[in-house]
């Protein structure tokens, strides 16, 4: 699909939506979540299933929804991470790939403290800080990850091991996702997210949605939204979450969360041990009250972001903690 197409499907699907929330500046709360959802969480990397969404994924599964997990990559291309968790100056990239199996197994039992069962849990296997070259640059040509080596999914866990790193794959595995899951509901980072990762996940849903009429089933998450946020850092279950500063313009939405659920959330998280060492504050930042979400992916104005381009500033400086 060209991107002169895309666009225009992306401003037709969205334009409703722009509409109603500048005439209404206040967060209004999110629908309910019945029984009969079928929901599916897009987490680039094993612990962005917690932080952006483990509320709503408690609350969906007390209610009896399905609820489903897919994670575009395993988290191998965190090297300050690898450096603190192994204790090693200059990791190798066999250090890398040790530590994206053992983020496979976090991202497996905080899955497990959600509620969200073994068929339903979904692994990719496409490289840590590499997917923005996948759908801009490598779309039909393998790309070789820098940190682990592989230029093919390595992970006999993952929905189809083997598969080339490259764009037509990951959109090809990602609808396969769809396929089994078939979704009334999909949770996706938005292409505001300062990560790389974030945005190219975000922009693969819009891209495969898109392409499919089902862009009316999603909604947009940001997780770094913005140096310092959320705030206050650290452990406050009680306050609601704020608007992260990178997506002021979009209609975010209230997601109401039970104490009960708060807790869940926070299980959840203390699973991922290797970022906690790193950032364990900041990811407790993410238990809150509320979370938030947003039917429009991008200001319904941003041309850039909509046309599947990376949005400025472009991203992470490679060690800066990324959750």
């Amino acid at each position: 699909m060209s991107r002169t197409v895309l666009r225009a499907l992306l401003l037709a699907a969205f334009a409703p939506l722009a509409a109603a929330s500048a005439a209404t500046p206040e967060l209004p709360a999110m629908p309910a979540i019945g029984p009969d959802a079928r929901v599916l969480i897009v987490s680039p990397h094993p612990d962005d299933e917690s932080l952006c969404c483990g509320g709503l994924i408690a609350t969906a599964r007390r209610a009896g929804a399905a609820v489903s997990i897919v994670w575009i990559t395993s988290g191998g291309g965190f090297r300050l991470d690898a450096m603190v968790v192994q204790k090693k100056a200059r990791p190798k990239r066999s250090d890398m790939r040790a530590l994206a199996r053992r983020r496979i197994g976090e991202a497996e039992s905080a899955a497990r403290e959600l509620g969200v069962g073994p068929d339903a849990r979904y692994f990719l296997g496409y490289p840590d800080r590499g997917l923005l070259r996948l759908l801009l640059d490598h779309y039909e040509s393998p790309y070789r990850s820098k940190y682990t080596g592989a230029n093919a999914v390595p992970w006999e866990v993952a929905v189809s091991p083997g598969s080339p790193y490259d764009g037509a794959s990951l959109e090809r595995d990602f609808a396969s996702v769809l396929d089994r899951v078939r979704p009334t509901l999909v949770l996706a980072p938005s292409p505001y997210d300062a990560h790389p990762d974030h945005r190219a996940s975000g922009i693969l849903a819009l891209r495969v949605l898109g392409t499919r009429g089902e862009l009316a089933n999603a909604r947009f998450w940001i997780v770094h939204g913005g140096r310092g946020w959320p705030r206050p850092r650290g452990l406050y279950p009680d306050l609601p979450q704020t608007p992260p500063p990178r997506g002021a313009s979009l209609p975010w939405e209230m997601f109401t969360v039970d104490t009960d659920a708060r807790e869940v959330k926070r299980l959840a998280l203390r699973m991922h041990e290797t970022q906690l060492k790193v950032m364990g504050r900041k990811m407790m930042s993410f238990v809150r009250a509320t979370e938030l979400y947003s039917p429009l992916p991008v200001a319904a104005d941003d041309a850039r972001c909509i046309e599947a381009l990376p949005c400025p500033p472009d991203g992470l400086p490679e060690d800066e903690p990324a959750l």
